[in-house]
């Protein structure tokens, strides 16, 4: 993966399969949140802390294009980035990989920056505008991508 993403990795769970053991589609936006959040952890603004600002991330456009199933069990890596910011935009880019490194599915989402108080867009502050555009950490060391973060998606 290019060197701005961003890799959680996670466990493809029972309940997120169908009868057949293929994960549904209706997760993959889910693994894309939990991708978001970590990344956002990651750079050092967390996003509860974006929601105690009174700044939220609305989804205004949701991209996924699927190539190939994952299944129940496999070890599967997100690669997250912040494709592009701007006053009152968010990008983010996923890839979801599967065990042997095989791409699963890409997405992408549209995010508009919303004023939690009125419900209307309004323009990021400037610092976690930047905070999008550092270098993601996980536990203080430098370049996690050999290292994915592992996220526990267990109820």
């Amino acid at each position: 993966m290019p060197d701005d993403f961003f890799p959680v990795r996670l466990t493809a769970r029972y309940a997120e399969t169908d009868q057949m053991g293929v994960v549904h589609h209706a997760v993959y936006p889910v693994w894309f949140e939990v991708a978001r959040t970590a990344l956002s952890h990651a750079v050092g603004a967390p996003y509860s802390e974006w929601e105690r600002r009174g700044i939220l991330l609305m989804v205004g456009e949701l991209i996924c294009r699927y190539r190939r199933p994952a299944r129940y069990d496999d070890e599967i890596t997100v690669w997250v980035r912040a494709a592009a910011t701007a006053s009152r935009r968010v990008v983010f880019q996923y890839r979801v990989e599967g065990p042997s490194g095989d791409v699963l599915v890409e997405g992408e989402t549209r995010h508009v920056v919303v004023d939690r108080s009125t419900g209307r867009p309004t323009v990021m502050p400037a610092d976690l505008r930047a905070s999008l555009r550092l270098t993601p950490t996980v536990g203080g060391k430098a370049d996690q991508r050999k290292d994915p973060l592992r996220v526990r998606t267990d109820p």
